[in-house]
């Protein structure tokens, strides 16, 4: 037999990976779901973005239809509700859900754009920083883009306590049963010392899937749609060293440039039918 022979970027696909799971390709994005990504409502900087986290491909991933009612937990500025909104306009439901210190930010960029967030709602989470929560059984997804790790570093909470356990068992109860829970983070390594997820930016996916299977949900799958071996994840100041943030400007910006955005998990829950 002749030996297999694996390319570099295989090989190094592998070391940032090694993980137990399922690993799946993302389905052909429907004509829909391309139109809303190819929107002219999308701003420009947002666009420059697609090239590092392939929305239309993660969102097919996920499973999305337009006819769905969508949670998206800390939108922040609006990169994937500029993509959620138009194709969940006709049919669908989007339901924007900022912590309560954040809702005002979302709310000005929702009266900003009448005509692409016209039918989006607002609910707060966690409900229990106040505010008005997502009622129980309204999803049939709930979506969050590069927060886990913000629960789990106490993003918001007034001592700044891992509050991610509480987190995913509000999500798993705002969706209806045979819903999906869709996750994309930053992804560290399994072998790395677990102390840093509680600074870096960076969570193991065994991190996430324990967090998520605590609370009921049963893990459906992962794809490495948003994967990027170039992360070296070996930062002084964690992952906003890389782009978009570039956290320490211009010192060695042309080499973090060149890395990209974070090598980044994408993974599929689901809420089980009972």
């Amino acid at each position: 037999m002749r030996p297999v022979l694996l390319s570099a970027f295989a090989l190094a696909l592998i070391a940032t990976t090694a993980t137990p799971g399922v690993f799946a390709k993302p389905g052909a994005p429907s004509p829909a779901l391309t139109k809303a990504v190819a929107a002219p409502t999308r701003t420009a900087a947002n666009r420059v973005r697609d090239q590092y986290r392939h929305p239309a491909e993660t969102l097919a991933f996920f499973g999305i239809k337009p006819t769905h009612t969508v949670v998206e937990i800390w939108p922040s500025s609006g990169w994937y509700s500029e993509i959620l909104a138009p194709y969940l306009k006709a049919k669908g439901k989007l339901i924007l859900a900022p912590p309560q210190r954040g809702a005002e930010g979302v709310a000005k960029m929702v009266a900003a754009k009448p005509d692409v967030f016209g039918k989006a709602s607002i609910a707060n989470f966690p409900s229990i920083f106040g505010g008005t929560g997502v009622s129980a059984g309204t999803a049939d997804a709930v979506l969050t883009f590069r927060n886990v790790h913000n629960f789990k570093m106490g993003s918001y909470h007034p001592q700044e306590a891992d509050y991610s356990a509480e987190a995913f068992k509000e999500m798993y109860a705002m969706l209806k049963p045979g819903g999906t829970l869709g996750i994309e983070d930053h992804r560290l390594n399994e072998d790395a010392d677990a102390a840093r997820e509680s600074s870096s930016g960076y969570l193991k996916v065994s991190t996430v899937r324990a967090l998520a299977e605590a609370a009921g949900f049963v893990f459906a799958g992962s794809s490495e749609v948003n994967a990027n071996p170039k992360d070296t994840k070996d930062y002084a100041n964690g992952v906003w060293t890389l782009p978009p943030r570039f956290a320490e400007k211009d010192v060695d910006r042309a080499r973090y440039a060149a890395i990209g955005e974070s090598d980044r998990m994408t993974l599929r829950f689901v809420k089980p039918k009972r």
